[in-house]
């Protein structure tokens, strides 16, 4: 049996992860919108947070950029703020 990871542990590992994806863009979009964010996340919220980092640079940079529609079951509240966010 594990135990339950403290939510400031959580916290500080998807920030590191949502800052070191390899695109430098994603990296400092991504990290930015964690940066500005996570200290407020709830664990619902930071289950979303982490199902987005495990998207592809590549698809996830087309949903920000617009040119690719975010399937329906991809489409939630945290996505959206993300591709709302501005740095």
């Amino acid at each position: 049996m594990t135990t339950p990871e403290p939510i400031e542990t959580r916290r500080k590992r998807l920030l590191w992860r949502a800052s070191h994806r390899g695109l430098r863009e994603m990296d400092l979009l991504l990290g930015g919108f964690a940066r500005s964010h996570i200290g407020s996340f709830s664990a619902n919220e930071l289950d979303e947070l982490e199902t987005i980092i495990a998207i592809p640079d590549q698809e996830l940079m087309g949903w920000i950029l617009g040119g690719q529609p975010v399937p329906r079951g991809q489409a939630t509240p945290t996505l959206k703020a993300l591709l709302a966010y501005r740095p």
